[in-house]
C-alpha cells in the first residue's frame, strides 16, 4: 500500500455529500489502509474520504500525532453528531486548503456515533481539539470546508489568497 495524494481545494469532490458505507469488505480495508499511511505522512491529525479522493462516509485520525507518536488510531464510519455543547473559536487548518489557518466556532464538547472499520457501532466523547477535529472531518463528509465557516469578508480574503497563489505557484 501506498498513500494516497491529498485533494487540493477547489476541486469539486470536496464539496461532495459523501455516501454512506454500506459493505466493511476487503476493498473498504484496502482504502482504509491507504488512508492510514496517508495520515502518517502528512502534517495533519485526521483525513476524511473526500480528500483523497473517495466519495465515501468515511474518516480516520491519530490524537497522538499532536504529541508526536504514532498509536491512537480511530476509524470512524457514518459518523452523526449525537450531542453538542458549549462553543469555543480556535484557529484550524486544513489538509486540502494547505498554508491557511483561520479561527472557526466550533462546539466544544460532542458525543459522536458511528461505525467503526471491523462494522460495529461506537460512540465517542469529544471535547476541546478532539472534538474540533471530528467535527471537521464530520463536514468533509458533508462537502463543507472550514472557509465556510469564516464571514463574508474573511471567507473572500481567503479565496483571493487562494487563487494568487495558485497564478504564482
Amino acid at each position: 500500500m501506498s498513500a494516497i495524494e491529498i485533494i487540493k481545494f477547489p476541486d469539486p469532490i470536496l464539496r461532495e455529500k459523501s455516501r454512506p458505507v454500506t459493505d466493511v469488505d476487503g476493498l473498504l480495508q484496502g482504502i482504509i489502509d491507504q488512508m492510514v499511511e496517508t495520515l502518517y505522512e502528512v502534517p495533519g491529525l485526521g483525513v476524511a474520504a473526500p480528500q483523497v479522493g473517495k466519495s465515501l462516509s468515511l474518516f480516520v485520525y491519530d490524537m497522538t500525532l499532536k504529541e508526536g507518536e504514532k498509536q491512537k488510531l480511530t476509524v470512524l464510519m457514518n459518523p452523526e453528531i449525537v450531542s453538542r455543547e458549549g462553543e469555543e473559536i480556535a484557529e484550524e487548518g486544513c489538509l486540502s486548503i494547505p498554508d491557511y489557518w483561520e479561527k472557526v466556532k466550533r462546539s466544544s464538547r460532542i458525543l459522536v456515533k458511528g461505525i467503526d472499520r471491523h462494522g460495529k457501532e461506537i460512540r465517542i466523547e469529544a471535547e476541546g481539539l478532539h472534538a474540533r477535529l471530528i467535527q471537521h472531518e464530520i463536514d468533509h463528509l458533508n462537502g463543507v470546508l472550514m472557509l465556510d465557516h469564516l464571514s463574508s469578508l474573511k471567507r473572500n480574503i481567503l479565496l483571493r489568497k487562494i487563487k494568487k497563489a495558485k497564478k504564482t505557484g
